[in-house]
């Protein structure tokens, strides 16, 4: 029996732009092991891979080309778009391995809009060790950061280097060594690197390599925008408020993600998504 590969780009309202995820709408006769498979053929960063699991609650599991993912942001954007399209909007919830994720959907404006809700933020500074073995890879000096923003590893769903770039110049150059930050990333367990440039207070240019996922880059990292919410927080530099990041330019996918900072543990992110026809 086939199964039904949905195919949509979030964090954006154009299917040429945003981060593009496989949406399995019914997946509770799929293996692991097929679902991998799927998740390969399809060749996106990350395939959604959905079952019902209640009135308005759904069992979701993601896979990347190489491994099972424990939550992954923009895939949730798009399958809660889906879901809207085709249930209606409204709140879901998706049981995913990291826990529970509340997201809230919306079809007004001719585009599907969906806010997750992450689990619990946490931050904590990265090691010497952590920042140099990184560093190595990225082909980045000392001198390329930020220093008004801290190395941290950030989790909202899934662990993430934090890492601000100096100039958005620094960002743009990205040329690391796959296989050395894949290795380092799969020791420590991080599912992507984070890097930023902020722009002003409340607007950051970002980019993430995921070579852990056989991906050299995502356009729009949805669980590290709720990461680096979440570090913004412990670091002082946002206690509340709304945060935009611009991701994706450097590929020529554009992106924007909406992250707002509350005063509960979990960090709002809220885009668009669309189908890839």
């Amino acid at each position: 029996m086939t199964t039904e590969v949905l195919r949509y780009s979030a964090f954006t309202t154009d299917p040429a732009g945003g981060n593009p995820a496989g949406v399995v709408l019914d997946a509770g006769g799929l293996s692991d092991a097929e679902m991998l498979r799927i998740a390969a053929e399809v060749g996106y960063s990350e395939t959604a891979f959905v079952t019902p699991a209640g009135p308005s609650e759904y069992r979701v599991r993601y896979f990347s080309p190489l491994a099972e993912v424990d939550f992954c942001g923009h895939a949730t954007i798009a399958t809660a778009a889906v879901l809207a399209e085709r249930v209606g909007p409204g709140t879901v919830t998706f049981h995913t391995n990291a826990g529970a994720v509340p997201v809230d959907t919306d079809l007004t404006g001719g585009h599907a809009t969906a806010t997750l809700t992450s689990v619990p933020s946490r931050s904590r500074p990265a090691t010497g060790a952590e920042l140099d073995e990184v560093l190595k890879a990225l082909r980045w000096a000392k001198e390329d950061l930020d220093p008004h923003f801290p190395p941290h590893v950030s989790f909202a769903g899934a662990e993430h280097f934090v890492l601000g770039a100096a100039t958005r110049e620094r960002l743009a150059k990205l040329d690391y060594d796959f296989d050395a930050l894949g290795d380092i990333m799969r020791r420590a367990g991080w599912t992507t690197v984070h890097l930023f440039w902020a722009e002003d207070h409340s607007r950051f240019h970002v980019r993430d390599p995921f070579p852990v996922g056989g991906v050299v880059e995502d356009a729009a990292t949805g669980a590290a925008a709720a990461a680096f919410g979440g570090y913004l927080r412990t670091i002082g530099h946002l206690e509340t408020g709304r945060i935009t990041l611009s991701q994706g330019v450097d590929l020529g996918r554009p992106s924007e993600l909406v992250v707002d900072i509350g005063t509960a543990p979990g960090i709002r992110v809220t885009g668009h998504a669309v189908q890839i026809r």
